[in-house]
Parts: C-alpha cells; structure tokens; sequence
C-alpha cells in the first residue's frame, strides 16, 4: 500500500499540479501586491489615471469618456509570469532534474522511456494486411 502510494506521489504530474497549484496561490498576493504598489506608480508616471484612479487609454464615447484599463491588463500579465517563473524554477527543474539522475541511476536512457512508433512500412503492412482480411473484396 505505501509503494503504491509512493507511485502515485511520484508520478511527475501530480506533484507538479499541486505544487503549481499551492505555490502559485501562496505567491499571487505577493506578486499581486509588489504589481500594484511598484508596477502601476511607474505606469503612472506615462499614462494620467482617470477619476477613479484607473490608469488607461480613455477614449469619448456616446455617454462620457470611457477608460480602457491597462493597468488590471499589465497586473494580470506580470502577476502570472512571475507566478509562473517561480514555479518553474524553484519546483519543476529540481524535480525533472531528480527524475533524470534516477532513471539514470536505474540505467534507463531517454530513447528506451518514449514509446518506439511504427515506421511507415510496418503501418503500409498492416493497412495491407486489414483490407486482404476484409470481406467482400
């Protein structure tokens, strides 16, 4: 039961999922918050926030100005390549990098864990050989 559910543990998808999905949660509102508190004054600095503090390109429309908002654009981009950066490195590659060293301390090379595909001529074979097997022909 505890080797099966050492599998499972290890099995590279899982704990991939949740640690993206742990990490990114805990790291979001502090990406969220450095976005906001460095990120929208600089953009500031180039674009003049509306009324409601709403930095973006404000265009007339038929009932008032109307302002695009840039910034939530800009925090949602940032947020989720820092997120994801932070991911990657921290838990992704050290653990690809565990699975290499432990295939290849098992002796398994990359060619012998992908599938071997059929070549061309053994599929020609094959449809060949289904079409003689059909009925009717």
């Amino acid at each position: 039961m505890i080797k099966g559910f050492k599998e499972f543990i290890l099995r590279g998808n899982v704990i991939d999922l949740a640690v993206a999905v742990v990490i990114g949660a805990a790291f979001t509102a502090v990406v969220n918050a450095i976005v906001s508190s460095i990120i929208n004054p600089i953009i500031a600095l180039v674009w003049k926030p509306d009324e409601n503090g709403t930095i973006g390109i404000t265009v007339n429309g038929l009932w008032g100005p109307v302002t695009f908002p840039i910034n939530e654009l800009i925090n949602a981009i940032i947020a989720f390549l820092a997120v994801a950066i932070v991911v990657y490195f921290v838990f992704v590659h050290p653990m690809n990098v565990l699975k290499e060293r432990a295939a290849a301390k098992a002796g398994i090379t990359p060619a012998d864990q992908e599938p071997k595909l059929p070549t061309e001529q053994e599929l020609l074979v094959q449809i060949r050989d289904l079409l003689e097997k059909t009925p009717g022909r």
